[in-house]
């Protein structure tokens, strides 16, 4: 594998596509993936044929790979080859007809209103970690911003008097309204835990770990886990799941799709509309399992569920 052609291509995707370090470091890691493929069969990159990378991404699937990670393997294949045709590094993109598998999308985790208040309580505000922990919980359950975007936050970019923070992603900006709640957890966390944190007072970053630098992305992960844990809840629990939640509960309590896909920061409607599909969902079993319909004889009838004590209620239309 030419390891020149891959850093000319990340460097490319970097400087012109503004792609974030994590999605650089994915392309990376499928194309090399690749590249050893390739080594292994004595095969060429800039010889490969369309069947090669059906062969390739065949071995992916019998080597017990995901079918969402066999259709990231094509993507950063397909971006790859375009670079290099596009360069006129080959002559012809061997991507260029292959589909990706169909991936079947799986609702997103969801916590209820109750285990994300389980989950807030767990950070206690005795020590300086504990201030901090509260901090960013309640930040990203008020906001629903990505843990890139969380750890990614610097001093300047809060308003606690205004009531909300400027969020960066890539090139684009976006200001998110935050309650009081999350406030509250901010001022104190800057107030008795940051600047004792802090090793540089030059440092803009707003969450910083123990050793005084910038909290990371597998730190945050870790909190997680830790305070899943530490509250029993029993479902799995990642940064995402928050951000889930805080845009399921938005609907629930009335808040507009439109609002709820500029504070994700979502730039298609599409991505924003799985929430309102789960929304209906839920409703829709809840009618099933409080209301059934019936005909007999031709007459409508219906049987709620009474709550009190369980019986069935009949009426007729």
């Amino acid at each position: 594998m030419d390891n020149n052609l891959v850093e000319n291509f990340l460097d490319f995707l970097q400087k012109d596509k503004k792609l974030s370090d994590n999605t650089l470091q994915s392309y990376n890691r499928d194309i090399k993936l690749y590249g050893n493929y390739l080594e292994s069969n004595n095969m060429d990159m800039l010889k490969t044929s369309e069947d090669d990378i059906k062969s390739y991404l065949g071995s992916l699937k019998e080597n017990g790979k995901a079918v969402s990670t066999v259709s990231r393997n094509l993507a950063s294949l397909r971006s790859f080859y375009q670079y290099l045709h596009k360069t006129k590094v080959v002559s012809t993109d061997p991507t260029v007809n292959l589909e990706s598998p169909k991936i079947e999308r799986k609702p997103p985790k969801v916590l209820t209103a109750d285990q994300v208040e389980l989950l807030l309580e767990q950070p206690k505000c005795v020590d300086l970690k504990g201030y901090r922990d509260k901090a960013m919980l309640e930040l990203v359950y008020a906001t629903g911003i990505r843990v890139t975007e969380l750890i990614s936050l610097n001093i300047d970019d809060i308003d606690l008097e205004g009531g909300f923070i400027k969020c960066t992603n890539r090139t684009k900006q976006r200001i998110i309204p935050i309650g009081n709640l999350a406030v509250n957890a901010l001022k104190e966390y800057m107030d008795k835990s940051r600047n004792v944190l802090l090793k540089d007072e030059n440092d803009p970053a707003l969450f910083v770990n123990v050793n005084g630098q910038r909290l990371t992305r597998q730190g945050f992960w870790k909190i997680i886990k830790q305070y899943k844990a530490q509250a029993n809840i029993d479902v799995d629990i990642t940064p995402h799941t928050l951000r889930h939640s805080f845009a399921v509960h938005l609907l629930q309590n009335g808040a507009e799709l439109r609002a709820i896909q500029e504070m994700l920061g979502h730039s298609d409607i599409s991505s924003t509309q799985v929430y309102a599909q789960m929304e209906q969902n839920r409703i829709k079993d809840v009618y099933m399992k409080h209301y059934m319909c019936f005909d007999i004889g031709g007459t409508s009838v219906k049987f709620g569920v009474a709550e009190e004590d369980g019986a069935l209620l009949q009426k007729g239309d």
